[in-house]
């Protein structure tokens, strides 16, 4: 394995790009001038252009579509802007591509106008519509899919609009509370309310949830954030992959990649009171002032001594983003105390590691033998510290530690998992297999490179699953790939895997924050420069990964995967690497067939995936808001998803424990919130289907090759 010097070079010249130097303030600052959007727009533009791995022509068609997506980003329920708004805009409709390549930005200054003023009829008309109320007797339906919609023709028919959708969420609360009333009847200490008042109150509980929506709209998207969507829009349609970030959300990409971050210390929550301390981390900032406290409200939010930002309206995370920030800098929080004294605390930002976002292992029990779990969230590294997490090393550790348990196979999971680090992902393969290549990598030009696994033999070669789902992608895809080609392992999931077979490098704008990483005072791009392949030639592009052990998902019909977005790059495929396959003995293939063949066979899986394509179609419907229609079709969806729950779990619970080194890590925890949290992690584990099934299959395969053994 290389030195951690050499892999921080190497992460440098894979991630460094170029370095376009703007002065002043950030995007995110208030005084970004004209010029400084104007170069950044078009630094974009000529990027996307010379740079991109698949570029689309920025000319007048590319206009067309960066005009309609940029609406529709800003309103996507279609309840804002009317047709006349788009009439007026029109004149913009085929200078965008002439304003990406240097002239004036009119369109998006315009655009944002219009918004303003549209924001603040919406606020008034659901105000109006919430004041009086609702009649569920009547027959009529709401479309809550808007691409299904056009825009109103009239103020009359956004304001009818606006009041269908908003009776629909009412209709929601009411049915609930309706049952609520039914379930408590009789029951002492309960008050029965009539259902003129339960009407009431369900309309309050919209008009409470829509005044912090759009409490948060005012507070939060500013003019600069409208205009980094506006470089989205653009982005967006040359790839799903391919986009801008501003400083706090490149900043948030680097927390999530790396598990680090500078901060105060503090787990925040959000009720009615606004955003309040929830825990304290013993040592952290937050700890040390000795002047926080749990249930303390944050009113204000300042770097420095700069003037604070009032966060009320804000969500957590937008808050989250305003606290956290570079290592050693001031933030001061004005919070409102238990007491109700209002209290400016100044501290020191300080590194905080998100150790619970690495790779977690548990022993999961079947009849005498135990089989090996790990949990892989990302493929994450630090490459801004030499001796930071890499997730390679870390599974390493845990294969180590679970050989030492006696497993009789292992289960990796990396469902849900959103990739990372092409490099983690070779090395990762290179513990389950001999030397050889791992991923292929096409630049814009057509040449072709193979990343290979360099280290002699692997760590472990007994029984390995790889569990994946329709959210396994990108670096997962590429693990999964690898396991599948190399005849090494058996994928178990959904139909496919997400369909990402692109790989991007952050390219920074602007002077550098901070000495202790790469961030710039204007952000960076995200642009997609390569594609990958499987070693056997084939793209994950669009059709992802195909599992040997397919199992009826929850996600499966949702339109969420690489191939339901229209600017996806295609599926193509290359000439396949020369590879050796995998000299195991063990009996995958005739397994893979039992498998198969039993998940066919069984009934209750058969049922689960009819039901899930049920309720898959019942959400593209028109929604009806007379209350008995509604209810009648609740009462359906309801006992649906009730069998659903009890067909995702396994008839008996497993038996699931931490590992003999991981004994302190789970109970006796000094973060005594950190240890409850690991033990219900692995609660959560034993009424997991997906989990439960794996196992059969990987002990399956350690019996078959058991009694392989036995006969030679």
């Amino acid at each position: 394995m290389k030195s951690r010097k050499g892999l921080l070079i190497l992460a440098v010249a894979l991630f460094g790009g170029l370095f376009f130097a703007f002065r002043n303030k950030w995007l995110g600052g208030t005084d970004v001038s004209a010029a400084q959007r104007q170069q950044l727009l078009s630094t974009v533009g000529y990027l996307l252009e010379k740079q991109h791995y698949s570029p689309k022509d920025i000319n007048d068609a590319f206009s067309k579509q960066v005009f309609q997506k940029y609406l529709e980003d800003l309103d996507p329920d279609k309840t804002m802007f009317l047709k006349a708004d788009l009439d007026s805009l029109k004149k913009y409709e085929l200078r965008i591509d002439d304003e990406i390549h240097g002239a004036p930005i009119e369109f998006e200054p315009a655009v944002s106008a219009i918004y303003d003023k549209r924001i603040e009829q919406v606020v008034s008309l659901y105000k109006e519509i919430l004041s009086k109320p609702f009649d569920f007797n009547t027959n009529e339906t709401v479309v809550l899919d808007a691409d299904k919609l056009q825009y109103a023709a009239s103020e009359a028919e956004r304001k009818d609009r606006l009041r269908k959708q908003l009776k629909f969420h009412t209709l929601e609360r009411y049915a609930d509370l309706l049952d609520l009333r039914e379930k408590n009847k009789g029951q002492k200490n309960f008050v029965v309310k009539s259902d003129a008042e339960l009407e009431k109150e369900a309309r309050s509980k919209i008009l409470k949830y829509m005044d912090k929506r759009y409490d948060r709209l005012r507070a939060t998207f500013t003019e600069n954030q409208r205009f980094s969507a506006f470089i989205n829009a653009i982005t967006g349609l040359m790839d799903p992959h391919t986009d801008y970030m501003p400083p706090t959300e490149k900043r948030s990409f680097d927390e999530q990649m790396s598990g680090r971050f500078y901060g105060i210390g503090a787990q925040l929550g959000q009720d009615d009171y606004g955003i309040k301390i929830v825990s304290i981390q013993t040592g952290g900032a937050a700890w040390k002032s000795g002047e926080i406290a749990v249930n303390d409200v944050i009113i204000k939010v300042a770097q420095g001594s700069a003037e604070p930002v009032d966060v009320t309206g804000y969500e957590t995370t937008d808050a989250v983003k305003l606290i956290r920030g570079n290592k050693g800098t001031e933030v001061r929080l004005t919070l409102k105390k238990t007491d109700g004294t209002v209290k400016v605390v100044s501290m020191i930002r300080d590194e905080i590691v998100l150790d619970e976002t690495y790779v977690r292992s548990a022993v999961i029990g079947e009849g005498k033998d135990k089989i090996g779990y790990i949990y892989l969230p990302d493929f994450y590294a630090d490459f801004e510290k030499e001796n930071g997490p890499r997730c390679s090393e870390d599974v390493a550790r845990e294969v180590n530690k679970l050989k030492a348990e006696n497993v009789k196979g292992i289960i990796i999971d990396v469902r849900s998992n959103g990739g990372g680090y092409l490099y983690e992902v070779v090395q990762m393969v290179g513990l389950f297999v001999n030397q050889g290549p791992v991923v292929q990598v096409r630049e814009r030009d057509g040449r072709s490179s193979v990343l290979s696994d360099k280290q002699q033999g692997a760590i472990y070669d007994g029984p390995l699953a790889v569990m994946v789902n329709e959210l396994s992608a990108s670096a997962s895809e590429i693990f999964a790939a690898a396991i599948q080609d190399y005849k090494r392992g058996i994928i178990i999931g959904s139909s496919s895997t997400y369909g990402k077979g692109t790989v991007q490098k952050p390219i920074p704008f602007g002077n550098r924050i901070d000495p202790y990483s790469g961030r710039t005072e204007l952000g960076a791009m995200k642009l997609t420069f390569q594609k990958f392949y499987r070693v056997n030639g084939g793209s994950t592009q669009l059709k992802g990964v195909t599992p040997d052990v397919i199992l009826p998902d929850t996600y499966e019909y949702l339109k969420i995967r690489e191939k339901d977005n229209p600017a996806a790059l295609p599926w193509d495929e290359i000439p396949k690497a020369a590879y050796q396959l995998w000299k195991g003995d063990l009996p995958y293939v005739s397994v893979i067939h039992h498998e198969n063949d039993r998940i066919k066979q069984n009934a209750s899986l058969t049922l689960l995936n009819s039901n899930l394509l049920w309720l898959s179609k019942v959400t593209d419907e028109p929604a009806s808001l007379n209350l008995e229609k509604y209810r009648q079709l609740q009462k359906q969806i309801r006992t649906t998803v009730t069998q659903n729950n009890t067909l995702l779990k396994p008839s008996v619970d497993m038996v699931v424990s931490a590992l003999q080194d991981d004994k302190a890590k789970f109970y006796n925890n000094a973060d005594t919130a950190k240890g409850l949290r690991y033990q219900d992690w692995l609660k959560s584990l034993k009424s997991d289907m997906y989990i439960s099934e794996s196992v059969k299959t990987v002990m399956e395969v350690a019996r078959a090759q058991q009694a392989h053994v036995v006969v030679k």
